[in-house]
């Protein structure tokens, strides 16, 4: 399986987290959207994210490391990964960007987004229920 995803992560406080290269940001409590690329195991990376103990490469793995977030739901679309950025623009109208958080491969402002909007939903999206990581 590949394509596009998007992981939902409840901070269930705000929190300052060192972010690699980015340095240290701050968020604030509440519901972001992290859009992501698979070409290939696409379970496999979202599972991924829904570890604790792994190794840190990702700006996402240094969110995910802070014991106040947690990935709540994924949504995906098989897609190729330019598709990625197209969705991370679409979601970036109605929400808040976290400057430069996981698009150092793009041009892209983001793929880590503060929603805003409560009525947000992935459209043309499925959600994707990963056996071992989401009850």
């Amino acid at each position: 399986m590949k394509g596009i995803y998007i992981l939902l992560i409840e901070l269930t406080d705000d929190i300052d987290a060192d972010i690699g290269a980015l340095g240290t940001k701050h968020f604030q409590r509440g519901i972001y959207a992290y859009v992501g690329s698979a070409q290939t195991n696409l379970e496999k990376r979202i599972s991924r994210h829904f570890r604790f103990k792994k190794r840190i490469f990702w700006h996402i793995d240094y969110l995910l490391n802070d014991h106040a977030a947690k990935p709540i739901k994924v949504f995906f679309k098989t897609a190729p990964k330019t598709v990625e950025c197209a969705i991370a623009a679409e979601i970036s109208q109605q929400n808040e960007s976290i400057l430069g958080f996981g698009c150092s491969d793009c041009k892209c402002k983001s793929h880590l987004f503060y929603i805003k909007n409560p009525d947000f939903f992935p459209e043309n999206m499925t959600e994707l229920r990963i056996r071992t990581a989401i009850p």
